[in-house]
């Protein structure tokens, strides 16, 4: 049976108990790519560059702490509500994508707030744009996952199956974080390209919307050959992932339902354009009417 013997180490450098592994590695890259995209997003928009260092420090911190609480209170809430310490044990791993999701929602309402009014930008405008980002970075999570050699499906007799040796596998397996990890690359490479050449013709909100509904129905459709993550799993119609990816594709269609009847223009409106509109003369202005 053709197959890949997968026998990666997931640790790069290892110096005693600390290490540095290509999980790690794969996301202190996608968040500094990140960094340059939004950066040429508010170049591109004029919004100020200030702006960067408080946006980063909130995606970190919401990204972390709301993936982590998610696998806890998700998928062993019985064990981390007993053991709550164990919450911060991040190294040990245990990070799920929707709770990271949600924790970013509200990060980046709070920030629309904090910031939005002041230099004329809406919760939808960041949105639209941080779901280009973080497709990307769905793709290195992924990866990292393939690394781990975790994550992955059940057995196949597809040539590209993976037989993940460090875990004791000896059938080839789906190798579902590659499914996952190209579905959302492929996702930011369209998004991109709508933003880039289609924007000007875009609603606020259209973008976001069609992020939410490829990635989590992705996400959804992929999880039908996935190996259970934890034992309650075993027996359920459907699983976690596909239960919390629900809310997500449900949330994305109205969203784009929204956009394209009461949107408004998704690229925003510069400083210098709005002068422009301010000093255009008036339809009015240089007639005299008779009566």
């Amino acid at each position: 049976m053709l197959a890949i013997q997968w026998d990666v180490n997931p640790e790069i450098i290892s110096l005693g108990k600390l290490g540095i592994r290509y999980y790690s590695l794969f996301f202190i890259i996608a968040f500094t790519i990140g960094y340059f995209l939004f950066k040429y997003f508010f170049k591109r928009e004029e919004v100020p560059l200030k702006l960067l260092d408080p946006l980063l420090y909130t995606l970190v911190l919401c990204t972390l702490v709301g993936a982590r609480l998610g696998h806890c209170l998700f998928y062993q809430p019985q064990y981390y509500l007993a053991n709550p310490i164990e919450i911060l044990y991040v190294w040990e791993g245990g990070l799920a994508s929707h709770g990271g999701a949600i924790a970013l929602l509200l990060g980046m309402w709070w920030f629309a707030h904090h910031y939005g009014r002041k230099h004329k930008f809406s919760f939808l405008w960041i949105m639209d744009r941080l779901g280009i980002t973080v497709a990307l970075a769905g793709f290195f999570i992924r990866m990292g996952n393939l690394m781990n050699s975790e994550i992955y499906g059940n057995p196949t007799d597809l040539p590209w199956g993976f037989v993940f040796v460090r875990n004791g596998e000896i059938l080839p397996k789906h190798p579902t974080q590659l499914y996952e990890g190209l579905s959302y690359l492929l996702l930011f490479g369209v998004l991109l390209f709508l933003y880039r050449k289609k924007l000007p013709k875009l609603k606020e909100g259209t973008l976001f919307g069609i992020f939410l509904v490829v990635l989590f129905a992705a996400r959804f459709f992929i999880e039908y050959i996935k190996e259970p993550q934890v034992p309650f799993e075993q027996g359920m119609l459907l699983n976690m992932g596909q239960i919390l990816s629900i809310p997500f594709v449900v949330a994305g269609v109205t969203l784009l339902v929204y956009s394209l009847v009461r949107g408004k223009p998704a690229l925003r409106i510069t400083e210098q354009e709005q002068r422009k509109e301010k000093e255009k003369p008036s339809p009015l202005s240089g007639t005299h009417g008779t009566y």
